[in-house]
């Protein structure tokens, strides 16, 4: 579905943090999640594409356009995709 080049969160600070306070010409193709339901959007200086994923890699649910200060989750993820709208 995404054929994109795109970060891997592997450490706890790359988790927290995810794409929160890079400019949106610093967050590349977008960053992925291992492991993770639920993500924030504090700190966030442009809008999310956050697609949660099973663990085959398949989307199960998607929230568009996600504006900074919010919390989202999906209770069935394996995975976060977080993507930079529009990208």
């Amino acid at each position: 579905m995404f054929d994109r080049e795109v970060l891997i969160a592997t450490c706890a600070l790359s988790r927290l943090m995810g794409l929160a306070l890079l400019d949106r010409a610093d967050a590349g193709d977008g960053l992925l999640i291992p492991g993770c339901r639920c993500v924030h959007t504090f700190g966030m200086r442009f809008r999310l594409d956050v697609h949660f994923l099973d663990d085959s890699g398949t989307p199960l649910e998607a929230r568009l356009a996600l504006p900074p200060g919010r919390i989202v989750g999906c209770r069935r993820a394996d995975a976060v995709l977080e993507l930079p709208t529009g990208s």
